[in-house]
């Protein structure tokens, strides 16, 4: 692949990222909305997404194959416990700090992808992803005295982080022998099936839900798991994990926009001001990215010694 291919299959993958933090962000809203318990919200979300691809995909005549579940079952375990955690931090805390706990995965895949995949950052992308982090701290200290902020709440959020970061890696090892198709909707049914016996386990409702809970969920499901979940998992393949983790930073913002105007959550005008700081930064890391080699080392930062570098 050419330097100007590679830099345009990049920008799609940057793209498809953004699309895919957007829409978690928007989903941690709805997941607010919806009365069901945690566990039993996972269950059906990610269900009715599986089944309804899985029966898609058979129609087409590529059906989901053993194979396919065997190499998804590492990703599904993760984000199982990933969603476990953070939609039960979305119900006890603001979802502006179980966002933001979440997103700070940056600090840990940015290691892992140097470390693995010798994916590393500029000096720039590091101070831009700092500032922003920086930004999304300031989100979170300003919610934190707010009703709805909850310790065990912001503990399962940290649980989340750690499950979360965990997904990015096995995902992009994992999509080198299936399909990001296929994965996704293996991933999705997993999901699906773990949570629902923790819902029975905790006493949380399973049964069917009400037309207004079922509008949600499709809304959620779909939106979700096309916009989020495939567009991310193909774009892991397409960007540095790094990037994609720092992409990530994004959601709170969203979510806390949205919670704002639909639960009415206080944001002070110096998380706004933050969110804006957030904003900015991502789009630096962005542009930086524009003139990125592969690998992930701007042209501007690579030096003489990456002239003829690529993978």
């Amino acid at each position: 692949m050419s330097l100007s291919e590679g830099r345009s299959v990049r920008s799609m993958g940057i793209a498809s990222t953004t699309l895919a933090v957007t829409a978690w962000g928007g989903s941690s809203v709805v997941a607010k909305i919806i009365d069901m318990g945690a566990f039993a919200l996972i269950a059906y979300r990610f269900l009715l997404f599986g089944i309804v691809v899985a029966a898609f995909l058979a129609v087409r005549r590529t059906p989901i194959t053993g194979e396919a579940l065997r190499h998804s079952l590492w990703g599904g375990l993760t984000l199982g416990v990933d969603a476990a955690l953070f939609f039960t931090a979305i119900k006890f805390t603001t979802v502006a700090n179980a966002t933001i706990v979440n997103a700070l995965q940056v600090v840990l895949v940015s290691l892992i992808s140097a470390r693995l995949y010798g994916e590393r950052m500029t000096r720039r992308d590091m101070v831009y992803a700092a500032v922003a982090v920086a930004g999304v701290a300031v989100v979170a200290f300003g919610s934190s005295g707010s009703p709805s902020w909850s310790l065990g709440g912001d503990l399962a959020a940290i649980g989340a982080l750690i499950a979360w970061s965990a997904y990015f890696v096995v995902t992009r090892h994992t999509q080198t022998k299936v399909s990001t198709q296929h994965y996704t909707v293996c991933v999705a049914l997993y999901v699906g099936v773990l949570n629902a016996p923790l819902a029975a386990l905790f006493g949380q409702d399973l049964s069917w839900p009400s037309a207004d809970n079922w509008m949600w969920l499709v809304i959620m499901a779909f939106g979700s798991g096309i916009l989020g979940h495939v567009a991310m998992n193909w774009s892991l393949k397409t960007v540095p994990l790094w990037l994609a983790s720092t992409l990530t930073l994004f959601i709170p913002v969203v979510a806390s926009a949205l919670a704002w105007v639909a639960f009415g959550e206080s944001l002070t005008p110096l998380q706004m001001g933050a969110m804006a700081v957030v904003v900015a930064a991502l789009g630096m890391v962005v542009q930086n990215q524009r003139g990125a080699r592969p690998g992930g080392v701007s042209a501007a930062d690579a030096g003489p010694a990456a002239a003829g570098g690529g993978d």
